[in-house]
């Protein structure tokens, strides 16, 4: 399935999407270097080790960067103009190396754009759940997609 137009969405709409993915070291060692984020909770063992957590933490912001991708092939792939903002960002849980993660999506408000008569604005609400459950991370995203032609 690829993403859907915004004339295709109702209010409500929901997705499990099929793709999930397992958080690995690397990942995070990774991400956490790319991005210049010398937290020792991300990178350093016996820190972590020391910490009211006893492991790595991993990186929040691959964690939301994690939740975005994976809700991409369902949501916008191939129908976004383009991304308008991300809202309410919360992490309730934190993500360790070796849990696999999901992504959940409800379609919380649409609205009409008043400058692009082809498109509209679809707000989402996503959440990434762990193999455990529990919700991880959450936010909105308001998006600007293509209408279909006609």
């Amino acid at each position: 399935m690829t993403g859907r137009h915004f004339d295709e969405w109702q209010i409500g709409d929901r997705i499990e999407h099929p793709i999930r993915r397992t958080v690995t070291e690397t990942d995070n060692l990774l991400f956490t270097t790319m991005t210049h984020n010398p937290q020792p909770l991300h990178l350093d063992i016996e820190a972590a080790k020391a910490s009211e957590f006893g492991q790595l933490l991993v990186n929040g912001t691959f964690t939301f960067a994690l939740m975005i991708g994976l809700t991409v092939a369902e949501t916008t792939l191939g129908t976004l103009i383009a991304n308008l903002g991300y809202d309410q960002l919360m992490m309730p849980k934190p993500v360790f190396i070796g849990d696999t993660m999901r992504a959940l999506s409800e379609v919380v408000a649409l609205k009409e754009s008043r400058s692009r008569p082809t498109a509209g604005i679809v707000t989402f609400r996503h959440e990434l759940v762990n193999q455990r459950d529990e919700v991880v991370c959450r936010c909105t995203r308001t998006a600007l997609l293509k209408k279909t032609e006609r």
